[in-house]
C-alpha cells in the first residue's frame, strides 16, 4: 500500500488484525528488517504495520526532505492517516528507535507501549560510547564460500557468524540496503540525521510498558548510552543481551521473541486497566 505526503510516497504493509503496532526499521534497510523478526513471534490479535522510511525500500523522497524533523513530520501525518486519534503500540529499531521517541514526544497520549531495539541514543556517532567490535562465533567455512565483499560486510556487522544468521542477514537487512537511495541518505546523514531538539528531554517520562533491548557487543550504537533512558521509563524492562551486536533480533532470536511477547502481555494488562 502507499501513503502520499506532498510529493513523497510511503510504502507500507498491514498484517493481521487487533491492537495495532507501528514498526520502524533502521537507517538504510527497509521494512523487511522488522517484518523478519516480528513475524516469527506469535502476534495473533495484533495488527502489524510495517513502513519503509523515505528514501528506503519502496518509499520515495523529495528535495525538501533534508532533516530528521522533516522525517518526523511525514511519520506523524502517516500515523494520523492510519490511526487518527486511536491508540497504538510503537516499535523502533536503531534509527527507527530514535524516530519512535520523536513520535512519542508528540503523541505520548496515543502510544500505549514502546519497544526499542538497539536504539540510536546519541545521533552523532563520534559521541557514542561503543565497545570494540568482537566476533564470538565464526564459521570460517561459510565465510570462505562468500564473495569477499559479502564476507567483509557480514563480518563487520555480526557477532555470531553462522549460516542461519547469514541467511537472515541477507534476506532481512542486505536486501533493503541494496535498494536504498544511497545519495539521498548520505546527504541526509551528513546534514540532517538528528532532530533540532533534544528528543529525550522533550519526551520527559513515559509511564506505559516499555521494552529496551541492547546488544552487549553492539559496536554501532553501543549499549552504555541507552542506560540514560532507564529512569525516564519507569515501566521498562531493560535487557543487555550478551552475544548480540547491532543485529540483536537475529543473533538472539529466542530471547528476542520471549521478551517481545512478555512486553505485549504487559501492554495488555495495562491497557485493560484504563
Amino acid at each position: 500500500m502507499q501513503y502520499n505526503y506532498k510529493d513523497i510516497s510511503l510504502y507500507y504493509e498491514i498484517h493481521g488484525t487487533g491492537t495495532p503496532i507501528l514498526m520502524l526499521h533502521g537507517f538504510m534497510p527497509d521494512h523487511r528488517l522488522m517484518k523478519g523478526c516480528m513475524e516469527l513471534s506469535n502476534l495473533e490479535g495484533y495488527q502489524r504495520i510495517y513502513v519503509d522510511l523515505p528514501g528506503m525500500g519502496q518509499s520515495t523522497t523529495g528535495k525538501w526532505l533534508q532533516k530528521a524533523d522533516d522525517m518526523l513530520d511525514i511519520l506523524l501525518s502517516f500515523i494520523n492517516h492510519i490511526f487518527n486519534k486511536s491508540s497504538f503500540l510503537l516499535c523502533g529499531e536503531s534509527y527507527g528507535g530514535y524516530l519512535a521517541r520523536g513520535i512519542l514526544s508528540h503523541l505520548k497520549g496515543q502510544v500505549i507501549g514502546l519497544m526499542l531495539i538497539c536504539p540510536v541514543i546519541e545521533p552523532d556517532s563520534k559521541n557514542r560510547n561503543l565497545p570494540p567490535h568482537r566476533i564470538l562465533v565464526k564459521d570460517e567455512t561459510l565465510l570462505a564460500q562468500l564473495e569477499p565483499e559479502d564476507a567483509e560486510g557480514f563480518s563487520a556487522m555480526s557477532v555470531i557468524q553462522n549460516k542461519v544468521i547469514y541467511n537472515r542477514y541477507v534476506q532481512e537487512i542486505v536486501a533493503g540496503v541494496k535498494i536504498a537511495q544511497e545519495s539521498f541518505l548520505e546527504t541526509y546523514q551528513a546534514k540532517g540525521y538528528s532532530f533540532s531538539f533534544d528528543v529525550d528531554k522533550r519526551v520527559g517520562g513515559f509511564e506505559k510498558p516499555t521494552l529496551v533491548l541492547v546488544g552487549r557487543q553492539d559496536a554501532v550504537v553501543g549499549y552504555v548510552d541507552a542506560l540514560n533512558l532507564l529512569e525516564k521509563y519507569p515501566r521498562s524492562t531493560f535487557a543487555i543481551l550478551d552475544a548480540a551486536g547491532h543485529n540483536l533480533q537475529i543473533e538472539q532470536s529466542e530471547l528476542f521473541n520471549t521478551l517481545t511477547l512478555e512486553w505485549l502481555k504487559r501492554t495488555e494488562w495495562s491497557h485493560e486497566s484504563f
